[in-house]
């Protein structure tokens, strides 16, 4: 039976990345539904999701359906597991604070699936201790948080808060999928 794998893009320069994830959990067999933030589809269109997942892609809590549903509700049951890749410092925060205002944090609040949480951000907001706070606070929760790399990022800088390479992040949604629940 297909696992289904609801994958949370948010709006860092690693949302690139989030192709590759999609497109390899795809290949692997998992159906894969993706939600997107406003400011994801700065970086990247819905689009090339769609393609890949041959699933509508959530972007807005109020947009138009084909079908009556709630559909933050209906993703939130349907997951097996829920990756949000890149994860922000801003969405961390968010989550971590019970803050649901968009359709990514409202479904993921809606989820009893295990959540799967893919850092990506600057290596000063990465250390900083309000954010490490907030990832302490989800990991308390029983969320998993992945670990970031150290490299080059974006800005130029060199340190850590890079998304962890998508291969890395697939073994762990194969992993997390495979467990009981």
């Amino acid at each position: 039976m297909k696992k289904n794998v609801v994958v949370g893009v948010t709006g860092g320069i690693a949302c690139y990345k989030a192709v590759e994830i999609v497109n390899a959990l795809v290949k692997k067999g998992y159906e894969v539904h993706v939600i997107m933030t406003e400011n994801a589809t700065k970086f990247i269109t819905p689009l090339t999701f769609q393609t890949l997942s041959n699933n509508r892609v959530a972007i807005q809590m109020f947009d138009e359906v084909d079908k009556w549903d709630t559909e933050h509700i209906s993703l939130a049951k349907l997951a097996d597991v829920f990756l949000i890749a890149p994860a922000t410092a801003n969405v961390i925060g968010k989550i971590a604070n019970g803050l649901a205002d968009d359709m990514l944090t409202t479904t993921v609040m809606a989820t009893r699936a295990p959540v799967v949480i893919a850092p990506a951000m600057n290596v000063a907001m990465w250390e900083n201790p309000i954010v490490q706070n907030n990832v302490n606070v989800l990991k308390g929760h029983g969320y998993e948080i992945l670990d970031t790399e150290v490299g080059r990022l974006a800005c130029g800088d060199i340190g850590s808060g890079k998304l962890l390479n998508w291969e890395k992040i697939v073994e762990a949604i194969e992993e997390i999928s495979t467990v009981p629940r």
